[in-house]
């Protein structure tokens, strides 16, 4: 009572000084303790990096053989069986239906040596039949359309002329039909649902075996 309000200002003045330095310490251990983790963390995160550098000759590789698993596949998605369509089309010509130029190509960049080509197949992006022959009359033409969508995969068949003599829009004429069947008819039967062959730039024309296939006749089928 005598010292009066001095001791409480004092001792108020010793305890801040107290709290004061607990929670600098408490600061300085944990600023200590952050220091540390962050270069335990550095540590580890370089160990990491130079495991990962001394697996990345194992990605590359892995990297590679999916990439060729993917070609591969895609080559093997890519190829057509020629042969069954060929094999169905010989079944479902008519008798009185004469072929005179037959082509089949995987895409219309393909060209197939001693084959016309039928305006029409630009429009269809992957594998396409193009038929140009003779019939007898529109009747016979109309049967073969319909027996050229039975083939199996055939989604579409476009008649891109169908006249008498083979005249075209131009007025131009063919000889190329037999007597007794006057009609010379250009068609192309698409395979819509069959993938896309992707050419390679400057890829040469492909064998007639494998992405085409053509075929030339005088005569019509006599099963």
């Amino acid at each position: 009572m005598r010292s009066g309000p001095l001791a409480y200002v004092i001792v108020g003045a010793l305890a801040a000084a107290v709290i004061g330095v607990t929670v600098l310490a408490i600061t300085s251990n944990q600023i200590s303790e952050s220091k540390a983790e962050i270069a335990r963390l550095e540590s580890e995160t370089s160990a990491v990096e130079a495991r990962a550098q001394a697996l990345a000759a194992y990605t590359s590789f892995h990297n590679v053989s999916e990439q060729r698993a993917a070609t591969i596949t895609s080559l093997a998605d890519s190829r057509f069986d020629w042969q069954r369509v060929m094999r169905e089309l010989a079944l479902v010509l008519p008798s009185d239906v004469w072929l005179t130029n037959l082509a089949g190509t995987a895409s219309p960049g393909v060209s197939v040596n001693g084959a016309g080509s039928i305006a029409m197949r630009s429009t269809v992006p992957g594998p396409a039949l193009e038929a140009t022959g003779c019939a007898p009359n529109q009747s016979a033409v109309a049967r073969f359309i319909q027996a050229l969508k039975e083939i199996d995969g055939a989604t579409r068949v476009g008649v891109q002329t169908s006249s008498a003599d083979g005249a075209s829009s131009s007025g131009s004429t063919s000889s190329t039909c037999a007597s007794g069947t006057p009609i010379q008819f250009q068609i192309v039967v698409a395979f819509d649902a069959a993938p896309v062959v992707v050419e390679e730039e400057g890829e040469a024309a492909a064998p007639a075996g494998e992405t085409a296939v053509a075929a030339s006749s005088e005569s019509g089928a006599e099963e």
